[in-house]
C-alpha cells in the first residue's frame, strides 16, 4: 500500500533550516479525519523509522513529531533516539500529574521537549518549566495578543519560541522583533508530502527476523530462542529434517535436537532461507528459486576461490539476499539500513564494491549467459577450482532439495 505524509521545514532567524515537522497523511484513499491521533503518530513512526529510514526522510535534521497524552503515558517516545526526535505535546494534554512525570523522565533522558498551540494557563506551569520549546500559533494568538505571554515566560532563559503559521513576510518580520528563534508556516514552505511504500505487518516482522538471523554476535541459545518463537519456521525446519530427504530411526522433535543434528551454522542457513520464502509469499516462486540458486553459486564459487572456505558463508548471504528489493518493493539501501550485516556483504549489495562483488556480478553474469562480462569478473576473484558448469549445477540442485512451500 502506498503510504503518505508530509514534512514541513522549521527555519532559524537565519531562514536556515533548523528541523522538520513531520505531519500524518495516511493512505490516499483514507480521510485523516478518520484517524485517531494515537494512530496517526504511531503510524508515522512507523514508517519513518521502520519503512523508510528516518535519514532519507529527515535529511539528518531533528524532526518535530505529535504525541498525544495515551502515547505519552506508555512511554512510546523512548523507543527513538533523543537526537532524532522532538517531543511536541499536543495543546489538548493536561498538565497533570502523570504528564509532569513522564515529560520529566523524557527531560532527564536527554529529549527536547515543545508545546505545540500554546495559549497560558496558570496550570501549565509545571510543564513550561520541562519544555525547551513553546510553539505559538500565529493565526490562533496573533502576534500583539502573545506579548504578556512572551514576557511572562521570558525569565525562562533556555526556553526558546517559535512561530508557527507564519503566512508573510512582514509576519516573518515582526516576529524577528518579538524574539522567536524558530519559524514555520506558508511563507517558508508549505508542507511537502511524501509517498512510502508501507510493509504489512506481517513482512515487518519478517525484516526484523531476518535482521536477528543476520547477525554475527548470536548465541546458540539466541538461536533456538529465535526460531522457536516463530511457529512456521519451527514447523518448517521440524518437517524438513524428519521427511523422506534424510533417513533416521529417531524422529527430530525440537528446535534444540536440530542444532544438534544440523549443527549451528546449517540451521541459521535454514532458517534464513525459510524468512526469505515468507517474505517473497506474493512474488513468483522463482523468485525465491533464484535467490537459493544465487546463493549456492556465491557459496560455492567462494570455496572454490582464494576467498576461501571462511568467507563461503558471507558469499551465501550475498546471493540470498540479492533480490531482496524485488521481493520487499522498496530499495535495498533502506532494507539494508534495517540489517546488521557485514561491509564487505553490505557493499556488495548496494555499490557492488568490494571484495564480495566479483563473485555476485559473475554469478548475475552467468545466469544471462553473458561471457566476456563473466570473463572479466572472473579475473578479479579466480581462479576457480572445478567446472563452473557443475557448480551451477549443484546450486539449481540444492534450491530443488528444500521444502519451503
Amino acid at each position: 500500500m502506498d503510504y503518505y505524509i508530509a514534512r514541513q521545514p522549521i527555519l532559524n532567524r537565519n531562514k536556515k533550516t533548523f528541523a522538520y515537522e513531520l505531519l500524518y497523511r495516511g493512505p490516499e484513499t483514507a480521510p485523516k479525519e478518520s484517524v485517531s491521533g494515537d494512530r496517526a503518530t504511531t503510524s508515522l513512526l512507523t514508517s519513518t523509522f521502520i519503512t523508510e529510514g528516518i535519514d532519507r526522510i529527515s535529511d539528518y535534521k531533528i524532526c518535530f513529531i505529535n504525541f498525544t497524552k495515551a502515547l505519552l503515558l506508555k512511554e512510546v517516545p523512548l523507543n527513538f533516539p533523543n537526537s532524532q526526535i522532538v517531543i511536541e505535546v499536543l495543546e489538548d494534554v493536561p498538565a497533570d500529574p502523570e504528564i509532569i512525570k513522564v515529560c520529566k523522565r523524557l527531560k532527564d533522558e536527554g529529549y527536547t521537549i515543545a508545546l505545540d498551540d500554546f495559549i497560558y494557563d496558570r496550570s501549565l506551569d509545571p510543564l513550561i518549566e520541562l519544555a525547551d520549546i513553546i510553539k505559538f500559533d500565529l493565526i490562533q494568538t496573533p502576534l500583539p495578543t502573545i506579548l504578556p505571554t512572551l514576557h511572562r515566560l521570558s525569565r525562562l532563559s533556555n526556553l526558546k519560541f517559535l512561530a508557527e503559521k507564519v503566512e508573510t513576510a512582514q509576519e516573518f518580520e515582526d516576529a524577528l522583533k518579538f524574539d522567536f528563534t524558530y519559524f514555520q508556516g506558508f511563507f517558508f514552505q508549505r508542507p511537502e508530502t511524501m509517498k512510502i511504500k508501507e510493509l504489512n505487518a506481517v513482512k515487518t516482522n519478517l525484516v526484523q527476523l531476518l535482521a536477528e538471523l543476520s547477525r554475527s554476535d548470536w548465541e546458540p541459545e539466541s538461536l533456538v530462542e529465535i526460531i522457536s518463537r516463530d511457529v512456521s519456521i519451527s514447523y518448517k525446519i521440524l518437517r524438513y529434517l524428519n521427511s523422506a530427504y534424510f533417513y533416521r530411526l529417531h524422529e527430530i522433535t525440537s528446535v534444540k535436537h536440530a542444532i544438534t543434528y544440523l549443527g549451528e551454522k546449517e540451521l541459521r542457513r535454514f532458517a534464513l532461507l525459510i524468512v526469505i520464502s515468507e517474505i517473497a509469499t506474493e512474488k513468483p516462486s522463482e523468485l525465491v528459486r533464484l535467490a537459493m540458486v544465487r546463493a549456492k553459486f556465491c557459496e560455492l564459487l567462494a570455496i572454490s576461490s582464494q576467498l576461501g572456505e571462511p568467507k563461503s558463508s558471507d558469499l551465501f548471504i550475498v546471493g540470498l539476499f540479492s533480490l531482496l528489493d524485488s521481493m520487499l518493493d522498496t530499495s535495498m539501501e533502506m532494507i539494508l539500513a534495517k540489517l546488521p550485516l557485514a561491509s564487505n556483504i553490505k557493499d556488495a549489495l548496494l555499490d557492488s564494491a568490494g571484495a564480495y562483488a566479483p563473485i555476485l556480478s559473475f554469478t548475475r553474469f552467468y545466469e544471462k549467459r553473458r561471457k566476456q562480462e563473466c570473463i572479466e569478473a572472473l579475473k578479479q576473484f579466480g581462479p576457480v577450482k572445478g567446472k563452473l558448469h557443475d557448480k551451477y549445477l549443484e546450486a539449481i540442485d540444492f534450491s530443488r532439495s528444500l521444502p519451503l512451500n
